[in-house]
């Protein structure tokens, strides 16, 4: 719930702050996508940073299917259903926007007692690397749509293949290149700083949004504390920016839709994957979806292409979250409960 609280207030305070003002077409405006994109590169850099990469190997290849895999069949799920259900191309974006769980979110769950350690390290992962896929699947998935619907894209020249491979190409030197900054530097812990700040603002000029995120497996300075307040300030001023722009309203009923649909995405793709571990580890990687700073960002840089996505993203997170407290409330109840007739049965 204290994550609900943390996304909503800021957006009320926007959005009264919109009101006051009278501001439209923020989204227009020339710094707009350079504060979504530092904003997103901050998010996902920070979600890898604190990753256990000891707990990681042993599950890297649930992980690895899970953040390739599962994040397209769950796009595809959540925008095929919902395109054919409302006869809306738009719905294949929207889709790709909350596929990813929220890394910001999962961290403050990781002292949960019902979730074994097991758990958590594939959940912290998953969550963290799902987050750059779904942002370089969006942007082609925009510009696909830019043809169905005649809409102009700003984000991507185009969507073949071809564009998509240069694209992980162009990020897969820019982490290379990264790594080998890092070897050369990193016999002096100072110079690792000076690194950090010119890979981040190679990654916002370049977009290079995956590159940003693998950097955080290795680039790790002695900034944990200091990350944390950035990203949870990325997470405030990326919540208020949502609100300045739901001046227009929301779309409730495409807003539902959406939240219940990804959050069944999740189930379906969650038992998918984890068939081989316990039961109780299933259920709660089956209903893990929460969405926050990327899901947000993705919209606030997709409602400069496309107008009405943050209408439809933002009750979706909304719905996404209150599905995802409520049922996870239920399901620790019921283990709590379990573990004692199980006691008393042995």
């Amino acid at each position: 719930m204290a994550q609900i609280l943390r996304l909503v207030l800021p957006a009320m305070i926007g959005l009264g702050v919109a009101s006051v003002a009278g501001a439209h077409n923020l989204d227009g405006s020339p710094g707009y996508l350079l504060t979504t994109s530092v904003l997103l590169a901050v998010g996902l850099y920070g979600s890898t940073f604190h990753i256990d990469l000891t707990e990681a190997r042993r599950d890297r290849k649930t992980i690895g299917l899970a953040v390739t895999v599962g994040v397209l069949c769950k796009a595809v799920l959540i925008g095929g259903f919902l395109a054919l259900a409302w006869w809306e191309p738009l719905f294949l974006v929207l889709g790709v926007a909350v596929a990813q769980i929220d890394p910001l979110a999962v961290a403050s769950i990781m002292n949960h007692p019902t979730m074994t350690k097991r758990a958590k390290s594939i959940l912290a992962s998953w969550s963290s690397f799902d987050d750059p896929i779904t942002v370089i699947v969006s942007v082609y998935a925009a510009a696909m749509v830019s043809g169905l619907t005649d809409a102009g894209t700003t984000l991507v020249a185009g969507s073949s293949s071809g564009s998509y491979l240069r694209d992980l190409a162009t990020n897969a030197v820019f982490a290379g290149t990264a790594y080998l900054a890092w070897r050369l530097l990193r016999r002096w812990p100072k110079a690792e700083y000076a690194l950090l700040a010119v890979l981040l603002a190679g990654a916002v000029w370049q977009f290079a949004m995956l590159g940003i995120a693998i950097v955080g497996l290795f680039l790790r300075p002695p900034i944990g504390r200091q990350l944390t307040w950035a990203v949870q300030g990325a997470v405030l001023a990326a919540s208020f920016l949502l609100g300045l722009l739901l001046l227009d309203g929301v779309d409730l009923s495409r807003g539902l839709a959406l939240g219940v649909v990804a959050f069944g995405a999740q189930i379906v793709v969650g038992f998918a994957l984890t068939r081989h571990l316990p039961r109780p580890d299933q259920v709660h990687l089956a209903f893990a979806q929460q969405n926050g700073i990327t899901a947000i960002i993705l919209a606030l840089v997709l409602e400069a292409q496309f107008d009405g996505v943050i209408a439809v993203v933002a009750p979706a997170i909304l719905v996404i979250n209150l599905i995802h407290w409520a049922s996870n409330t239920v399901i620790d109840g019921r283990i709590r409960s379990a573990a004692p007739r199980a006691e008393v049965q042995d």
